[in-house]
């Protein structure tokens, strides 16, 4: 039996762009932050790193795929944080980043990795963003790495 598994070392010339909300920049900043820095520490060299700003979770999904449809790029990372509020917004901005990154991805056949944290408080997403809880962007960065080293080996097949 043949079995595929990705590796999180950097695939040779692998290009990766950023996705990020300004919105809750006080969060979003640091999840960039271990992005970077997890994308750095397994090979990339920065230049094959491109950041793109957003003005808030609800459009990550749009720039993600209109950079995947480029086809520059082997995985693309969405950052974002949609924190709960006393109204509906939250669920509705929430659900709908989730089913739009998962489309762009699949239509386009580039892994996103998804990166948006929803949470019920700031403390929460401050935990996620580098404290208590780790960094999930630099989890999302590994995401796409491997991703990228399964997705070349796959189509080495």
């Amino acid at each position: 039996m043949n079995s595929i598994e990705g590796s999180v070392v950097a695939a040779k010339n692998a290009r990766f762009a950023l996705v990020a909300s300004r919105f809750n920049d006080l969060v979003v900043d640091r999840l960039i932050g271990g992005a970077i820095d997890g994308l750095k520490r397994h090979g990339v060299d920065e230049k094959n790193i491109v950041l793109v700003r957003v003005p808030g979770a609800w459009e990550i999904p749009l720039a993600a795929q209109r950079l995947a449809s480029k086809k520059k790029f082997d995985a693309i990372i969405a950052l974002g944080a949609v924190i709960r509020g006393s109204t509906p917004h939250f669920d509705i901005v929430a659900s709908e980043v989730s089913k739009g990154v998962a489309q762009a991805s699949l239509s386009t056949g580039v892994p996103i990795a998804f990166g948006v944290l929803t949470t019920d408080s700031i403390e929460q997403a401050l935990e996620r963003a580098g404290t208590k809880a780790g960094n999930k962007g630099f989890d999302a960065a590994m995401t796409a790495l491997e991703m990228v080293s399964v997705l070349r080996s796959i189509d080495g097949v």
